[in-house]
């Protein structure tokens, strides 16, 4: 009947053509929502066969229509693509526990589709994307085209919002300029409620996480599953009509081997596009940056500790890396039940190898146990701090890891690295691949975001990549701004990544430094702050002024945590998160401003019964005072000018 129709009529056979082009124009167009619905995602492919997306999160746009693609040598896989292949909505479902994230038991629940294409070349091309209920994931994936390496030129991916939306963005320092020529190395201010479209002005771009606000929304934006042979990106410095674009390392951000570009060969995967898409309180809680990877390797995991350290050189700097400095150290994490005691920069030359060992075994009977600093530096900056070029090759570094395993070492702390390069990125996998062999725990210096490398190896317990408490000591300018720039990182660079940024120094600053932070502040960064081994900027003197309460508080503080909730604030004037840990709930608030707030704190979704204790300011930003009231009743607490507050629920 049909052919009849066909054979009897020329219009219809316009028709059934029409109907042809009609179904390829859907097929070009599908829409991806997350498990709740609150998030829709729309994915096309317009007539030029160019890929875009756009997302709305209850029905509010947040992402206007934006680009998606690649350019692979002299191939283009963002325009003249042929859509062959729609998948079935597919829904991803996995649990992981982690030590050294949020909370130990993660769950991970999202809708996932993969868009295949053809390009001119006829080669094809995947995105992938994923929905979950607190945000949208998307990577590129290029099936083998021949055995030749190719070098990725550009991507295409962007990222555009309404004009009247506000951000939180950091800039991107300058390739090997500051101190010793060490940048990039994560560690420049936060630009707070700035207007989208502003221009970066060094023009070397904005770094990941990127915090947005549209209207009552929160966009965060950031890259996840940075592999061995890719450079890390960041968004371009220029952002015409509130477009970002992804920008990639510059071509001094390489080290050793010189390669900058990322490397396209046999099946190629991007890494992660993530945007977390929702309130304040869904990012505070989201953990999307690590629920889309996979662990890199098999590890053995009964060497992976969580725990706090001491520190000497943040009080007494180069000078007292010696002997007998480290030894009180040593002991003084040990008087506090702290895990770890961190020995920094020269050790080699000031302590040398045969009394390091006697320290470890020194420690050892403490219950403590070291962690030693190097220079990741080749020729790639001018600092002369040593253990230098031990780590370079393999061979050498196998061999420094051998000795210090032997030696009862249980972990490095590697310092200024080269940039975002992809010899840069190489490296630090290598890294993290020899370490795990020789069960030693990694911290990473100088060194860019770690883009998810915590879940692909557990043994990376924390990365700085933030301007840190150490910055505090070096000038009043950071120190007049730190109680801003620590209400803005809880929303920012510590939202997936465990984050080294040394707090809680409770008495004063061991230099010509006013803190201006009180002592409750302090103590509540040590709770708000993520990191797999949290560095403590105090010292053993400065403790002697603190109560036995807090010394007892900071002795029974948990090292790593079972659940979080967001409690309230905003970026850069205020912040109260809740961590649990057994039947602890951990409250922690700090006021980011520089006037008085009375905050009326909501406990109710921690407990409906139990007392509550409260530590707080004193009298003076030195003190600390402390009271205890039952869950039930709202408490307005009155917090000093860049002061803050613990609460400890039974």
């Amino acid at each position: 009947m049909i052919l009849t129709l066909f054979s009897n009529s020329k219009f219809c056979m316009q028709g059934f053509f029409l109907l042809i082009v009609a179904l390829s124009i859907g097929q070009a167009h599908a829409q991806l929502e997350s498990p709740n619905g609150k998030i829709k995602v729309d994915v096309q492919l317009n007539e030029m066969g160019e890929p875009s997306y756009a997302v709305k999160f209850e029905d509010v746009v947040v992402l206007e229509s934006s680009k998606l693609g690649l350019m692979v040598g002299d191939e283009s896989f963002s325009s003249g693509l042929s859509l062959v292949n729609r998948s079935k909505v597919n829904t991803v479902n996995k649990s992981y526990e982690s030590l050294n994230a949020k909370r130990r038991i993660n769950k991970y629940q999202a809708n996932e589709q993969l868009f295949s294409y053809i390009n001119k070349q006829k080669h094809k091309f995947n995105i992938r994307f994923q929905v979950s209920n607190d945000g949208v994931v998307f990577r590129y994936e290029i099936p083998q085209i021949d055995h030749e390496k190719r070098l990725l030129k550009s991507e295409t991916s962007s990222f555009k919002f309404s004009k009247t939306t506000i951000a939180w963005l950091q800039p991107m320092a300058i390739a090997k300029s500051g101190w010793e020529q060490t940048n990039p190395s994560y560690e420049e201010h936060y630009y707070q409620e700035i207007k989208v479209g502003t221009v970066e002005s060094t023009r070397t771009g904005w770094v990941y996480p990127a915090l947005f606000k549209v209207g009552e929304t929160y966009a965060l934006i950031s890259e996840s599953g940075l592999e061995a042979n890719h450079a890390a990106s960041r968004l371009d410095a220029e952002s015409e009509n509130a477009e970002y674009k992804i920008a990639y390392a510059g071509i001094k951000e390489t080290i050793m081997n010189k390669e900058l570009e990322t490397v396209v060969e046999g099946d190629f995967q991007s890494p992660w596009r993530v945007i977390a898409i929702g309130t304040l309180g869904t990012l505070v809680e989201s953990t999307l940056g690590l629920d889309i990877l996979d662990p890199a390797i098999q590890i053995d995991h009964s060497f992976i500790k969580p725990g706090k350290a001491s520190w000497s050189w943040i009080n007494s700097k180069d000078e007292y890396i010696i002997f007998d400095e480290q030894k009180k150290y040593i002991d003084f994490a040990a008087d506090m039940n702290w895990q770890y005691c961190l020995i920094d920069v020269n050790w080699d030359r000031n302590i040398g190898y045969e009394k390091i060992q006697e320290l470890a075994d020194y420690a050892k009977e403490k219950k403590v146990s070291l962690i030693l600093w190097y220079n990741s530096a080749g020729d790639w900056n001018t600092v002369g701090y040593t253990p230098k070029n031990k780590l370079l090759t393999s061979e050498s570094r196998r061999k420094e890891f051998a000795k210090l395993q032997e030696m009862g070492v249980k972990g490095v702390k590697i310092d200024f690295f080269g940039g975002d390069g992809k010899s840069v990125i190489a490296y630090y996998h290598e890294i993290l691949r020899d370490a795990a062999d020789y069960k030693l725990l990694v911290n990473f210096h100088g060194a860019t975001l770690p883009r998810g490398w915590s879940k692909m190896y557990p043994h990376l317990m924390t990365v700085e990549a933030v301007r840190g408490f150490e910055t505090v000591t070096f000038t009043q300018e950071d120190a007049d701004r730190q109680a801003e720039i620590c209400a803005t990182l809880p929303f920012t660079r510590n939202i997936f990544d465990p984050m080294d940024y040394t707090p809680m120094n409770l008495f004063k600053v061991n230099a010509n430094v006013k803190r201006k932070t009180t002592s409750a502040f302090e103590l509540a960064t040590s709770i708000l702050f993520l990191s797999g081994i949290q560095h403590y900027a105090e010292s053993p003197e400065g403790m002697a002024h603190v109560p036995e309460y807090i010394k007892q508080f900071l002795r029974d503080l948990p090292s790593n945590w079972d659940d979080v909730k967001f409690i309230q604030g905003y970026p850069g004037k205020e912040v109260v998160i809740a961590r649990k840990s057994g039947n602890k709930w951990y409250v922690a608030g700090i006021n980011g401003e520089n006037m008085e707030k009375k905050m009326t704190v909501n406990l109710s979704g921690l407990a409906t019964k139990g007392m509550v204790k409260l530590i707080t300011d004193g009298n003076n930003i030195a003190e600390f005072s402390t009271q205890e009231f039952d869950v039930k009743d709202q408490k307005s607490i009155t917090v000093r000018p860049n002061g803050g507050f613990v609460m400890i629920l039974d």
